[in-house]
């Protein structure tokens, strides 16, 4: 079994496998994915990118009248499911889902590539479109608007933070041996198991 399992605290154990990750030229080591469930508990995922995580979460974000805010909205938990095949690694966080200050929200847009931000008004994220000319013509649109100057953020754009009840560490083994660790939230600290593969 991995020694590395034997840490105690999930948030220090995730970042230094993301560390890792993102250290072993994957492309996007931050893509995850992200799985909701409507207040009928129709469950839905997609991938997203995580754009930040410490002790008190794990954040994505988006456009909130998309699907995916929609059902936030109505059922606020949610799971995420990191997989990093050249490390052989698997980590899956659950829990409860809460939308990110304004502060957080203005400041991690204002880091985004001006046509990225241009983007975030062009797109009507998760609903119809007519034709890509139709989206292109929103693009140009905004673009426009704001050829000068910089780009403010969306109402309807923001972020959301998962605070993990559970952490499921996964981590490959020979002939299917796998080695998994969870952590659940007991208070302000964790109960340890370890699973069978």
């Amino acid at each position: 079994m991995n020694s590395e399992l034997d840490n105690t605290d999930p948030i220090a154990l995730f970042a230094e496998w993301y560390g890792e990750a993102a250290a072993c030229g994957l492309k996007e080591p931050t893509a995850v994915t992200l799985a909701t469930a409507d207040a009928q508990g129709c469950p839905t995922a997609r991938m997203v990118l995580l754009k930040s995580h410490d002790e008190n979460g794990f954040v994505f974000y988006t456009n909130r009248e998309s699907r995916k805010g929609d059902a936030l909205a109505e059922n606020p938990f949610a799971a995420l499911c990191f997989y990093w095949p050249p490390l052989g690694r698997q980590v899956r966080v659950e829990g409860a889902v809460a939308p990110v200050t304004d502060a957080e929200a203005d400041d991690y847009f204002a880091s985004r590539d001006k046509q990225s931000q241009i983007g975030a008004w062009a797109s009507a994220q998760s609903r119809p479109l007519e034709s890509r000319f139709a989206f292109e013509k929103e693009i140009a649109r905004y673009a426009a608007k704001y050829v000068v100057g910089s780009v403010p953020r969306p109402p309807h754009w923001s972020g959301y933070r998962i605070a993990p009840a559970r952490i499921e560490f996964w981590s490959e083994g020979a002939f299917r041996l796998h080695d998994r660790r969870v952590f659940t939230r007991q208070g302000n600290g964790w109960s340890i198991q370890r699973l069978y593969p």
